[in-house]
């Protein structure tokens, strides 16, 4: 039999590494382990490349203990023609930095808009007073409010009604509906060509012209079930789309349409896995959360691989960065908490748990960067917290379901979808 220190020091992949610790032939390792974490306190599992998930098992990844070197910007020379030209590619969202509201949306009323999944309507807020204003029946089942990429109007996504219902920002009023195929999530090219409907249940992106709703094509993905958040690259070129119920990601070709590739998570959860999904301000990573493993996986800038894993508590599911791009705000909805990272290194920085519990969800801060707003997805709630030390402001009663939490007006010269995604 080999010594601990011989066993150790021989070169084991981390897929044998797994295979070893989830499937009987552990009891050596752990065992010599336990011994060595106790004669030697600065050895963790993650030192080891190891980490563990919500409900315990191990994930090989790589250290995550500390957070890794600084990054350089990344920048493009080669981004996608027509997308405005990034001002700062040591942080893609400078352009979204308070008192940085474009014109279009100093038109906007202040306002919060809360869509229901289960009560099939959208209720407004004001802001200020922190009261329900308006209740509209929507639609079935209500996902998300999403702005434009213009700004010009928000998008309220029915999957099951197959329909958007626009809201125009400047009066807070609903018009007629637009006839979309499955819209679970919303999203517009960095250089407002197209939008792109995320058919969850089709398991496609469907591709329409953003001014008069004409289909112009479809990009079926038959490997991604759950298909539902998305973000691009830093040159606009390529997207990203989480598969929940596959445990992986879609990398499309945004000129093309074609996908790419779909990556693995290094453990691949299909129950509630990869969920919301941003990239860092300097563009080096994407952060994408992972309900079941209880924290977010980190993909690298070009959406090639897997880097490793941030441990933030259960249920990881919405992100939100803060108005300077510095703090990264993650819903863990099952724990009732919001975890505070360090947005460029993920370092984790704070925990904030929500008084009495809750399940925060999705949402955005106020253009202020005063306030975060996310809906209680399980608790008919939706809560103001303040961005300085997680307070809470107030719990708002609202209906039953609530999803995708539109805070607007947004700082940003356009939008990438979802609840208010901008640069």
């Amino acid at each position: 039999m080999r010594s601990l220190p011989r066993l150790l020091s021989l070169p084991v992949s981390a897929s044998r590494l797994h295979r070893w610790l989830n499937a009987g032939r552990a009891s050596l390792l752990t065992a010599g382990l336990v011994v060595l974490l106790a004669a030697c306190s600065t050895i963790s599992w993650a030192a080891l490349g190891i980490g563990t998930g919500a409900d315990g098992r191990v994930i090989p990844v790589l250290p995550s203990t500390s957070p890794p070197p600084p990054r350089p910007p990344v920048a493009s020379v080669a981004a996608l023609p027509g997308m405005p030209a990034v001002t700062d590619w040591r942080n893609v969202y400078a352009a979204g930095a308070r008192g940085m509201l474009s014109a279009t949306a100093e038109r906007a009323k202040e306002l919060v808009y809360v869509p229901h999944s289960k009560s099939g309507d959208v209720w407004v807020i004001d802001p200020s007073s922190f009261q329900v204003i308006a209740t509209y029946p929507a639609g079935i089942e209500l996902q998300h409010v999403v702005p434009s990429y213009d700004l010009r109007t928000l998008y309220a996504t029915d999957d099951r009604g197959n329909a958007v219902l626009p809201f125009d920002p400047t009066t807070g009023k609903p018009g007629a509906k637009i006839p979309v195929v499955d819209p679970y999530n919303l999203y517009f090219t960095p250089d407002g060509a197209f939008a792109i409907s995320v058919a969850e249940r089709l398991r496609t992106l469907v591709w329409y012209d953003p001014t008069t709703w004409q289909q112009r094509g479809q990009t079926p993905i038959p490997g991604c079930a759950g298909i539902d958040h998305g973000d691009f690259t830093a040159d606009g070129r390529t997207a990203v789309f989480t598969c929940e119920f596959a445990g992986r990601v879609a990398v499309v070709d945004v000129v093309s349409h074609q996908l790419l590739r779909l990556i693995d998570m290094p453990q691949r959860n299909s129950h509630m896995g990869p969920q919301d999904i941003r990239l860092s301000p300097d563009g080096a990573v994407f952060y994408i959360a992972d309900s079941d493993a209880g924290g977010l996986w980190v993909l690298d800038g070009a959406a090639t691989r897997v880097l490793r894993f941030i441990r933030t508590g259960k249920g990881a599911h919405g992100l939100v960065f803060d108005r300077d791009a510095k703090r990264l705000f993650v819903a863990d909805r099952l724990q009732g908490s919001i975890c505070v990272l360090d947005a460029v290194t993920g370092a984790v920085e704070a925990i904030w748990p929500i008084p009495g519990g809750g399940s925060p969800d999705m949402g955005n801060v106020t253009a202020d960067g005063t306030q975060l707003w996310l809906s209680g997805r399980y608790n008919r709630a939706v809560y103001v917290l303040s961005t300085r030390d997680g307070s809470l402001v107030r719990k708002i009663n609202v209906g039953n379901g609530p999803h995708g939490v539109d805070v607007w007006p947004q700082p940003g010269r356009y939008s990438l979808g979802h609840t208010g995604i901008t640069r």
